[in-house]
């Protein structure tokens, strides 16, 4: 495949989106995702992350480069509106957050050019051509992403790959295994940097006063599956009802990846005979058995009222999720086998004896119940953060950036 096909294909599937945010969401949200908007004066780096997760992970890195180049102005763009509120909520000079428009070539090129764009950083796995071979200045890649799965489907297209990633002056790999397979798909060695998993670099904010929740969810009774996926759901649910057989107060918040999931969740835990209660339809915690966080971007909410932590996506064949975020808030981490989106943060966990690794309901429910008590919680989360300390400094980074962004 081509750059030229790429546009054709997306061209077409493009409209298709268009349409569906049209009729879902009306004519607004579908302008925002052709174009940010008028664009205020100066120089801007364009910055893209596809969520709150990403994003968040990148805040302290932007605060030095916003506070070290003051000459330049920041675009910080992510998928969903959720991510564009974080970005807000910062408040840093000179950055200007906004809903990412689709990667098409018009709408791109006219972004490259109303909003002077002299670099883009992205974060990830965010690999989007038209932007690639659009910016006129330095494409740089933070924490990049590439795990087998997605570089055997990059592989289909050597060509586009190939293209895409000679455009790329700096990709600081997320792994050396990442690092590894973008050489292999086109990424000129030279443009190598350090290997950086920005989620290391997670600094868990204080999550607003909640004496509800607090009085509801004591953090040593209470453990949380974090962004669950079908698969996941059934082994939570069913470890829950064995752990209630030995502690009946004991409190379970589950926060699905999709919060439209929430009411097939709830319809489960029902067939079990356990309690829920639902957040996003405004219901209390009370004395539900499972309170299902189906609501965006309050994750640090559940994290910090949790002692024990499952990661999701660990038990349903979807590569995990970050261990990083459930570690700066000092939890115990449990986990499935299927830990490849971050092999390398795993690997270390695993080599620390720093998280507990199960693969059924009667697995989870031991491990529960073999952190019970707040030491053995500490403990365990004292070993998870240790292991997971990053090798590269967050200043040492932001001094690779700075060499390659554009001087005054």
């Amino acid at each position: 495949m081509t750059v030229l096909l790429y546009r054709l294909l997306l061209s077409f599937f493009a409209a298709f989106a268009l349409a569906r945010t049209l009729a879902r969401d009306g004519a607004g949200a579908a302008r925002k995702r052709l174009s940010p908007g008028p664009a205020p004066e100066g120089r801007f780096v364009w910055l893209h992350g596809a969520s709150n997760g990403e994003l968040a992970s990148v805040q302290p890195l932007l605060e030095r480069l916003v506070a070290a180049r003051p000459d330049l102005r920041w675009l910080v763009t992510s998928n969903t509106e959720t991510g564009v509120t974080l970005a807000d909520s910062w408040g840093l000079p000179g950055v200007e957050a906004r809903l990412a428009p689709l990667d098409l070539r018009r709408p791109t090129a006219r972004l490259m050019r109303d909003w002077q764009v002299c670099a883009h950083i992205t974060l990830e796995s965010e690999l989007w051509p038209n932007r690639f071979v659009t910016c006129p200045g330095p494409v740089l890649l933070l924490g990049a992403r590439m795990t087998e799965g997605t570089a055997r489907t990059w592989g289909r297209f050597p060509r586009l790959a190939r293209t895409v990633l000679s455009h790329v002056t700096l990709a600081a790999a997320q792994d050396s295994g990442s690092a590894e397979r973008l050489i292999a798909l086109g990424l000129p060695p030279s443009a190598g940097g350090p290997v950086t998993d920005l989620k290391a670099f997670f600094t868990a904010p204080l999550p607003p006063d909640d004496s509800a929740l607090d009085a509801a969810f004591p953090v040593a009774r209470t453990w949380l599956a974090a962004s669950t996926h079908d698969g996941d759901d059934t082994i939570v649910l069913s470890a829950h009802a064995l752990c209630l057989k030995q502690i009946p107060d004991l409190r379970l918040i589950l926060a699905p990846r999709h919060a439209r999931r929430a009411e097939s969740i709830a319809a489960e835990a029902a067939q079990m005979g356990l309690t829920t209660a639902r957040r996003s339809l405004g219901e209390a915690p009370g004395t539900a058995q499972v309170y299902i966080a189906d609501t965006m971007g309050e994750m640090p909410l559940w994290y910090a009222r949790a002692g024990r932590v499952f990661i999701g996506g660990t038990l349903s064949d979807r590569g995990g999720h970050t261990p990083y975020e459930p570690a700066a808030y000092g939890a115990a981490l449990l986990h499935g086998p299927d830990t490849r989106n971050f092999a390398a943060a795993y690997t270390r966990l695993a080599t620390a004896g720093a998280s507990l690794e199960i693969h059924d309901a009667e697995g989870l429910a031991q491990a529960l119940l073999s952190l019970d008590t707040p030491d053995a919680q500490q403990a365990a989360g004292d070993k998870a953060t240790a292991a997971l300390r990053q090798d590269t400094s967050l200043d040492s980074l932001a001094t690779a950036l700075l060499n390659h962004l554009p001087r005054p």
